[in-house]
């Protein structure tokens, strides 16, 4: 994909992916498939990484009678911001505009949101931030690879294998980069 020199008419990107380019290994976005939520070139940008499950369940963390419903839900990294933080999303298929994410809802509203068929509810620890014009920069440098979801992504599994599955399908070199080894210089 073809990005626009960073400017402030840069493209809203919210709704859309950032996969992390292969030179990114072994950071917090090693591997990371993220959707961006919120992005103005004047405000910067937000997003929530998809695929690094911690192992834990909300169950695990929160104890509380209000959380009853939610407990058996798994909890994501989302990011390197605000790591001691959890929150809860609600992501959707739409037909016209594609994914839709609500952030940062109550324990309540995720209640309701599970109980809507097709809504998919996260809960992260983190996420992932960007100052004003840093997002723009760092795709200037090709630290992103930036793709439009399917309708796929809501039944693919949220988890480190979301990299390479979501990869494969942009481009035949895409295809080669999920398929490369980790460090190429190993072999």
């Amino acid at each position: 994909m073809n990005l626009p020199e960073p400017t402030n008419d840069i493209p809203a990107l919210e709704g859309s992916l950032l996969l992390a380019d292969p030179s990114l290994h072994g950071g917090a976005f090693d591997h990371s498939v993220i959707l961006i939520s919120q992005h103005s070139p004047d405000q910067g940008a937000f997003g929530l990484v998809l695929n690094h499950p911690t192992g834990n369940v909300v169950g695990d963390l929160l104890k509380d009678d209000q959380f009853h419903h939610l407990r058996h839900i798994a909890v994501h990294q989302g990011g390197p911001v605000n790591p001691h933080n959890l929150f809860f999303s609600a992501l959707w298929w739409e037909p016209k505009t594609g994914i839709r994410i609500v952030n940062q809802i109550s324990a309540e509203e995720a209640t309701k949101h599970t109980q809507k068929p097709g809504t998919l509810v996260r809960a992260f620890v983190g996420y992932s931030g960007w100052s004003p014009g840093q997002l723009e920069n760092e795709l200037k440098r090709n630290s992103w690879i930036v793709t439009q979801p399917s309708t796929k992504i809501m039944s693919l599994n949220h988890d480190r294998s979301l990299w390479a599955d979501t990869l494969r399908g942009i481009s035949p070199y895409h295809k080669l980069l999920a398929e490369a080894p980790k460090n190429p210089f190993n072999n």
